[in-house]
């Protein structure tokens, strides 16, 4: 799905102040039921951590850690079983407004800090996370797995399925181009090769899509906005584009069409694995 640059807009205002939920979620398709659940889904994940990023600090002050741990103690206190997390998290009255797998985070390091002697590692944090059950509090526990499986824009569950989405995607292209007879090389037998840093697959015979040169072919399994596509640009995009020549970016949940702005440059981009690709007849590989 491509969308222009007002119509992103569009839908990115109807995010503000929107808690990251399935029922908001369910909410967005309704208001623009021509969009994709897939589009409207990577949209909104993309516009939550951009206001993640903007508030991160003034949860992590002292003070607010503190008056988090009080109310979690207090709403604990009361009902135990109540997702009293989860709710603080989603509370968008007292501006709390927190992903639920990061408040789960804050909660859990404060209250490791009374129980343990020393400090938690990072990555016993992060396997806590991942397996509540290894938390040594069964109330806690349990309302960490709330935010958990509750949360659909963080978490190590989020982190799953879109690695597992992200795998799906390149599988998928990788079929398409051995249906085409196109003949390629991988990440994989790209870094065995020396290469640092790769496209998903490099085209060892170039083809011609839409009238523009391709050498290699990269796999998002997300929507195209400004920010994330200025950043791959920066990051991937153009050392690729250096040192492998022109090539192809496949949003397969769309992008902003402005943003498809560098073809003459050598950056083509397209929501789905194009349909008239034309093979050249000399090698590169």
């Amino acid at each position: 799905m491509i969308l222009t640059k007002a119509q992103y807009d569009e839908i990115a205002q109807c995010l503000v102040s929107v808690p990251p939920t399935r029922q908001s979620l369910r909410k967005l398709k309704q208001t623009f039921p021509s969009q994709s659940q897939a589009t409207l889904l990577s949209i909104f994940s993309q516009e939550y951590q951009k206001h993640i990023k903007r508030t991160h600090a003034k949860h992590h002050t002292s003070e607010a850690i503190e008056t988090y741990y009080q109310r979690y103690l207090n709403g604990v206190g009361r009902n135990g079983s109540a997702p009293v997390l989860l709710e603080l998290a989603n509370e968008i009255a007292t501006e709390v407004d927190y992903a639920p797998s990061l408040m789960a985070r804050i909660i859990l390091e404060r209250f490791l800090q009374d129980h343990e002697e020393t400090p938690p590692s990072k990555s016993v944090i992060n396997s806590m996370l991942r397996d509540p059950s290894q938390i040594p509090d069964g109330v806690l526990a349990n309302q960490v797995y709330q935010c958990i499986v509750n949360d659909c824009c963080y978490g190590p569950l989020v982190d799953c399925i879109k690695h597992a989405i992200g795998h799906e995607h390149e599988v998928l292209l990788r079929d398409l181009l051995l249906e085409k007879n196109l003949s390629f090389l991988d990440e994989d037998q790209l870094r065995a090769k020396g290469y640092d840093k790769t496209p998903d697959f490099i085209l060892q015979v170039p083809v011609a899509v839409e009238g523009h040169i391709i050498h290699w072919i990269e796999s998002k399994a997300s929507f195209g906005d400004e920010c994330s596509h200025h950043a791959y640009l920066h990051d991937q995009f153009w050392s690729y584009w250096n040192r492998f020549g022109p090539g192809l970016v496949i949003y397969w949940y769309g992008f902003i069409q402005e943003l498809d702005c560098n073809r003459e440059r050598g950056i083509l981009l397209k929501a789905c694995f194009p349909t008239d690709i034309v093979t050249l007849c000399h090698s590169i590989a």
